[in-house]
C-alpha cells in the first residue's frame, strides 16, 4: 500500500510539489508555469475577509478546472437531501440503531442518507447531518459539494480520500474536512465502510478558543495533517458530480479532475486523529459544559452561540470526589446530535450502538437512564473512575435539529427511546435529609 506523506499544523500556509520545481517561484500565476501547468486559484472565503480568516490556494494542475461541458441533472444520492421542512419539529428524544451495510452495489456518495439539519445552503447558514454505509469504491466518478465543507467521521472501515491537494487516508477515531468546492474520490480499504457525515453552511470550521485553558490543551494545532502534492494523470471518461442549492449535478471528463501536481495557500483538505485530543481536568464536582470537549467550531454572528460545534467524549479519567459520574439532567438551548464510533457512552447503559445516533433538541430533558443513575449513586467515588476504549461525538447547533422524513420513518428508529428514563424512581423523603 503507498505510504501517504502529509504536513503538519492547522490553518498553514503550505507549499507542496509533486515534481520538482513545479511550484512558481516569483509569482503565483506567471505567464508560463513550469511543466506547461495552468495556474488555477482556490477561493474557499470571501476576497475580502481578515486575512487571519481567509483561505484560499494556488493550483498548478495540468488541466484547468474550466476544462468540463454543461452540467445535467444527476440522478443518484438519492438519500442525500437538505430538504428538513417546515414548521413545528417533535420535541420528543430520538435515537436511532445503526444502518445496516446495503446488499447492493453502493458507494460513498450513493450510499448516504441525510437524518437531520438546520439552515440553509442557499444562505450560508446551517448544517446537515447524514449517516453513509457504502460497500464499494467511487469508480470513474468524482465529486465537489459547492453548499459547503464536509466533515467526515469514520465508524467502521478505512477510506481512501483521494483529493486535488492531495491523499489522505482515514480511519475510525479519525476525522477529515474537505473544503467547499475541493474534488474528491472515496475509495474504500477494507471493501465495506459506515459512518456519518456534515456538511457545514456557515464559517468554516476552526479551532476554538481556549480562554482561561490558555496556550495548551483540547485538539493541538500542530496534530491537524495536511496532504501533500499528489497527481493522477488520466484520460479516461470520468464523471464529475456536483451538489449545488442542495441538488446534485453531473458532467463528463475525458481526464481526471484530481490532477494538480502543485498547490500553496491556507485552503486544503486536512485530517486529525481523536485519540489525540488532550482532555482538560479531572472533575471534582458536577460536570465542564460539554464545550469543554469542541474540536472544531463554526462560528455565528452571535459571540459565543456557535453555528455549529464539534466535541468529542473521548477515553479519559473522571477523578470526581463525592459526586455523582455521568454527565447530569439536564435541558438546554442547544440541539445535539450525537454518534458512537466504538465503546460505550457514559452516560447510557444500553441502546446506543456504535454506528447508531440520537437526536436531543433545544429544551428536551435528557441525562442518564435509570440504570446508570442507580449504579452511579451508590459507586465508590474515592476512586478514579477510568472511561476506556471509548469514542462518542457530537454535533451541536445554536438552532434547533430538524429530521428528516426518511429518519422519522426509518425502521432503525428506536420506538422506545423514552423507556431509557422510565425506570426512575422517587426517592425523595422529608424526613430523611
Amino acid at each position: 500500500m503507498t505510504t501517504l506523506k502529509y504536513q503538519s499544523g492547522f490553518g498553514n500556509h503550505c507549499a507542496t510539489e509533486a515534481l520538482p520545481g513545479a511550484l512558481p517561484q516569483k509569482q503565483n500565476s506567471p505567464q508560463k508555469c513550469p511543466y506547461g501547468l495552468y495556474a488555477e486559484q482556490l477561493s474557499g472565503t470571501a476576497f475580502t475577509v481578515p486575512r487571519g480568516e481567509s483561505r484560499r490556494s494556488w493550483l498548478y494542475r495540468i488541466r484547468p478546472a474550466a476544462l468540463q461541458k454543461a452540467f445535467e441533472p444527476f440522478d443518484g444520492a438519492k438519500a442525500w437531501s437538505n430538504q428538513f421542512g417546515s414548521g413545528p419539529v417533535t420535541p420528543n428524544r430520538l435515537r436511532w440503531n445503526p444502518m445496516e451495510i446495503p446488499s447492493v452495489p453502493t458507494d460513498f456518495i450513493d450510499g448516504m442518507h441525510t437524518w437531520a439539519g438546520n439552515g440553509n445552503c442557499d444562505d450560508q447558514f446551517g448544517v446537515s447531518i447524514s449517516l453513509y454505509v457504502a460497500n464499494r469504491s467511487m469508480d470513474k466518478r468524482c465529486f465537489y459539494n459547492a453548499d459547503g465543507e464536509m466533515l467526515i467521521v469514520p465508524q467502521e472501515g478505512r477510506l481512501r480520500l483521494a483529493t486535488e491537494l492531495g491523499l489522505i487516508d482515514l480511519e475510525p477515531c479519525e476525522i477529515a474536512v474537505i473544503p467547499r468546492g475541493v474534488r474528491f474520490r472515496v475509495e474504500l480499504l477494507d471493501g465495506t465502510a459506515r459512518g456519518y457525515m456534515l456538511e457545514n453552511f456557515g464559517a468554516a470550521l476552526r479551532l476554538p478558543e481556549l480562554g482561561p485553558i490558555g496556550s495548551n490543551g483540547l485538539a493541538n494545532a500542530r496534530h491537524f495533517q495536511i496532504p501533500v502534492a499528489w497527481y493522477e494523470d488520466v484520460e479516461d471518461d470520468i464523471e464529475l458530480v456536483a451538489k449545488f442549492t442542495g441538488g446534485f449535478w453531473r458532467t463528463m471528463l475525458q481526464h481526471s479532475p484530481l490532477d494538480v501536481v502543485a498547490w500553496q495557500g491556507t485552503n486544503a483538505p486536512y485530517k486529525y486523529d481523536l485519540r489525540l485530543y488532550n482532555t482538560i481536568g479531572s472533575i471534582s464536582f458536577d460536570h465542564p459544559d460539554p464545550c469543554l470537549f469542541t474540536v472544531l467550531t463554526s462560528p455565528s454572528d452571535v459571540p459565543g452561540a456557535a453555528n455549529m460545534d464539534f466535541a468529542i467524549f473521548p477515553p479519559r479519567i473522571l477523578a470526581m470526589e463525592h459526586t455523582f459520574r455521568p454527565p447530569w439532567f439536564h435541558r438546554n438551548i442547544a440541539g445535539e446530535f450525537m454518534g458512537l464510533i466504538q465503546g460505550v457512552y457514559d452516560a447510557k447503559a444500553d441502546g446506543f450502538a456504535p454506528g447508531g445516533a440520537s437526536l436531543h433538541n433545544s429544551m428536551s430533558p435528557h441525562g442518564p437512564d435509570a440504570d446508570t443513575f442507580e449504579k452511579a449513586s451508590v459507586a465508590d467515588t474515592s476512586k478514579a473512575d477510568y472511561l476506556r476504549s471509548t469514542m462518542a461525538f457530537m454535533f451541536e447547533t445554536r438552532r434547533a435539529i430538524r429530521p428528516t422524513q426518511a429518519a422519522m420513518t426509518a425502521s432503525t428508529l428506536q420506538s422506545d427511546y423514552d423507556a431509557a428514563w422510565s425506570g426512575i424512581q422517587k426517592h425523595f423523603d422529608p424526613n430523611k435529609p
